[in-house]
């Protein structure tokens, strides 16, 4: 590194030549006192070499807390994010998935996790001013084979589901030719897909969202209960690729989680994250949870819901932890047209049956 290009005193530039610092890596990496007693600098001229070196490798200016809440980061508001293409959805989520990070859904089997997959893979193509990013999806399954059918359903149901938008920008978006489905078999096969197939993809334009489907299914069979600590590693190796591709391409990744059985009695090493009353817990534990930006839980409900002659089961979908969100959480179904939220002046109108 050549530090006559750093605003730094001479003699701060003279004591590192001398010592042999070459890199801003070698700066960064040695602690306060190390820098010190081997470039023999005080304790404040340490303190603005290592600010002046930070400043000069950093992308971006920090973002503080008050600027935040000032509304000063346009790229952090909920304008920026992929709509789920219902207004109660996006009001939950304040506008829907953030561009950058990993979203996690939790779920039982059968309670529609793969519907809101399919539904934001759709939402993902409509123009940015109606809540999409003007790009195609990567959906990769790697449990059940890719549900084409219920997607052309939902395609044909464009225009019940959104029924704000102009009819020919619908009929003008060709949906199903801007999904990309990959099927992983296994966990070499999901690592190759991540690290090549899908940066070709969001590298060219072609996909600004990356759905996975599940995460939990080749970590949870292909290993035994002793591996935890190689499964953690490629959990985490596997994690931090969907967070390259997404900070890099400001593409949400989309990940649908199992869930497992929660074992009653003390277990105080049991990160819960709330759902202390929940007889299931979100799978591959610790690991993974704290890789995930925000995490939602979706739960089938007893009871029925009425709308224009369907009827579903009603799903709570909530927020489990998120950085920009409050705990809360709606009422849902999944109906022809895709999933929509119940609002709360319809909720108090239906009729509940016990299933």
């Amino acid at each position: 590194m050549d530090w006559e290009h750093l605003e730094l005193n001479p003699r701060i530039i003279n004591a590192l030549k001398k010592a042999c610092l070459k890199s801003a890596k070698e700066i960064l990496s040695l602690s306060g006192p190390e820098l010190q007693r081997i470039a023999h600098l005080s304790q404040s001229e340490v303190k603005r070499l290592q600010a002046a070196v930070a400043a000069a490798y950093r992308s971006s200016p920090p973002v503080t807390a008050l600027q935040l809440a000032r509304g000063e980061c346009p790229s952090l508001e909920p304008r920026h994010r992929l709509s789920l293409a219902c207004p109660v959805l996006d009001d939950l989520l304040r506008g829907g998935l953030p561009l950058r990070g990993i979203t996690e859904l939790a779920g039982e089997s059968a309670a529609g996790k793969t519907q809101f997959g399919l539904q934001l893979c759709l939402s993902v193509q409509y123009p940015q001013d109606h809540g999409g990013l003007g790009s195609g999806a990567v959906y990769i399954c790697t449990e059940d084979s890719f549900p084409i059918k219920r997607l052309r359903q939902l395609i044909t149901q464009q225009s019940r589901l959104r029924p704000n938008l102009p009819q020919a920008l619908i009929r003008s978006l060709r949906f199903s030719d801007n999904i990309y489905i990959e099927h992983t078999a296994d966990l070499d096969a999901l690592q190759t897909c991540v690290a090549q197939r899908v940066p070709v993809l969001l590298e060219r334009g072609l996909a600004r969202l990356v759905v996975v489907d599940s995460v939990a299914a080749l970590f949870r069979t292909e290993f035994q209960a002793d591996e935890a600590i190689e499964r953690a590693r490629h959990l985490l190796a596997f994690s931090a690729a969907l967070h390259r591709l997404s900070h890099t391409h400001g593409a949400p990744v989309f990940c649908i989680n199992q869930v497992s059985d929660v074992v009653d009695g003390p277990n105080p090493g049991r990160c819960d994250y709330g759902l202390v009353d929940s007889k299931v817990l979100p799978a591959l534990g610790i690991a993974w949870a704290n890789q995930v930006m925000a995490r939602l839980m979706l739960r089938r409900q007893e009871g029925c819901l009425r709308s224009g002659g369907q009827t579903c089961a009603p799903r709570k979908l909530e927020v489990v932890f998120a950085p920009h969100l409050p705990r809360a959480s709606c009422l849902c179904g999944v109906w022809e047209e895709g999933v929509r939220g119940i609002p709360h002046e319809d909720l108090n109108a239906q009729p509940q049956t016990p299933s």
